[in-house]
Parts: C-alpha cells; structure tokens; sequence
C-alpha cells in the first residue's frame, strides 16, 4: 500500500493510474478504523481497480466543546488494518495541506443540513459537505462508499454531488452492528462499560418503531413518543426520534411508505446515532 501526505504526492499517483485507464474507488474516513469502516474497502473492492482510503480528521466539521482534540487517532493500527483488507492507497493530509489559512469558500446544502444532526450541531455539516468536495475534487474517484448509519449525512453528500456536477457515483453501504445491535462507530469507545451495556437499546427503540409502523395501530407522533419515553427509562439523554420520507429526509405521514426512522441520543458524555430505512409496502407482502 503506498501512503501519500501532500495533495501533489496524490495527483502524482492518481495521474499515473489514470493514465493506464483504471477505475477508482475511494473511501474517507476520520481514521479510528473499525470493521465497518473495512467493509466499504472490502465493498470498494468488488466494484474498482484501485482503492484510495483517506484519514482526515477534519475540524470545520466539530463544533465548540466538541471532542475534536480528544478524537481517536490511531494512524499506526489504521494502517496495519488497511494493508490487510488490500487498500492500494492511502493519503494521510495534514490540516495545513487541505485547508489554506486563509481560505473563503464552504460548501453548504441548505434544508437538509438544517434538521436532526444539523440542529443540534450547527455548522457540522457545511464542515463535513466541504471536506467531502476537496476530497473528491483531489482524488477524483470513479465511485465514493460511505456508510449509512450516517444517513443524514449521506443524504447531504448525494445532494451536494448531483447539485455540483461532480463526475462520481456515491454508494451507501449498510451499516455494520455489533452482535447485540449496536451500530459501529469510532466513538463507541468512549463509552464505560455500563454505558456499552445500555447501549444497544438505542438500536432497540428503533427496531420497535419499525415494528409499529408496520404495525400500522399507532399514529407517527405516538411512536416517535413512546421511543423518546423508552431512552429515556434507560438513562439516554434524546436529542431526537423521527420517522422521515427516506428519499427527502421531510417528515413522513400515513400514506408515505419508503421510510427511516433517525435517532440520536446522549449515553453519559458519548452521542450515538443509528438509523433503519425500511418500505412498509414491501415489508407487508406475504
């Protein structure tokens, strides 16, 4: 696995593959690599030549108080990790070499970056749509992965791409659980372990949310309550619970069928998020 720091490091291999005609995959991350980080690369894989992973830790898209300094970074395991799965490339930038000191432009998707997450964390967003376009434009991959248990995110990024023109194709890969449910996420470990223990009842709730909609006997907003009333008994601190339409992220009513149901909550210091996008439709044939 070759390991580049500079963006001209980059080009200089990624001009020699492109000129040999091969098609690109590219992964980002934050780094703290975990398997579902892995599972896009083994993804990436199936469907490019050349596999281009990121670590970046970016701080435009961490807010004031936010764990930004505290953030895991484990370069040296991360590596080790990736020349196992077979990753071709790997850019490693600093913050001097992505972002100028004096730099105007953010990239921000209005409406979408407003609600759930973006509520709670204003900014996060345009932080995280702008480091997503630098990457693309520097690596200028065929195909991006990137997990859905950031669904909101995920959303943002599709937008951003098709609003830009940017010549790639973004494909969500599913989320990756721990035996008992819990989504994978580099924070998890910030968790003690009574916290990891009540942990998994976040993905729980949203499973009886599923369940209930399917269910069809209770209205949205009494699901979304009980949800709420439910992490709340289990010593969660909600920021929110809501059934969306999965193609807009607008709030979905009765007659809607392709959903997700997004939650995030505090647990102690730690905030998990998780998601499940469903049909009704198809989940009621026989």
């Amino acid at each position: 696995m070759q390991v580049t720091y500079t963006l001209s490091e980059l080009r200089e291999v990624i001009g020699a593959w492109r000129s040999t005609g091969v098609s690109i995959a590219f992964v980002p991350t934050m780094g703290n690599l975990h398997a579902g980080h892995l599972k896009l690369v083994h993804e990436a894989r199936k469907r490019a030549d050349k596999i281009v992973v990121s670590i970046f830790v970016n701080p435009t898209q961490f807010g004031i108080g936010e764990d930004f300094e505290t953030y895991p970074r484990t370069e040296r395991e991360d590596m080790e990790k990736l020349i196992d799965v077979g990753a071709d490339l790997l850019y490693l930038p600093s913050v001097a070499d992505v972002y100028a000191p004096d730099a105007l432009t953010f990239v921000t998707v209005t409406g979408l970056s407003d609600r759930y997450c973006g509520a709670s964390r204003p900014g996060h967003f345009s932080g995280v749509a702008t480091i997503v376009c630098k990457l693309l434009n520097r690596v200028q991959p065929n195909i991006a992965l990137f997990g859905q248990k950031d669904f909101q995110q995920l959303a943002i990024i599709r937008t951003m791409v098709r609003d830009l023109d940017l010549p790639v194709e973004i494909i969500g890969i599913e989320t990756v659980r721990e035996a008992d449910g819990l989504a994978m996420s580099s924070r998890n470990g910030y968790l003690t372990a009574q916290e990891r223990a009540v942990a998994p009842m976040l993905y729980q709730s949203l499973c009886s949310a599923r369940d209930a909609l399917i269910d069809d006997k209770q209205s949205m907003a009494q699901i979304e309550r009980d949800a709420l009333l439910f992490l709340q008994s289990a010593g969660f601190q909600a920021d929110y619970f809501s059934i969306a339409r999965s193609g807009d992220l607008q709030r979905a009513n009765a007659e809607d069928s392709d959903l997700v149901i997004l939650a995030a909550a505090k647990l102690g210091k730690t905030r998990l998020i998780d998601n499940i996008c469903f049909s009704r439709e198809s989940m009621n044939k026989p």
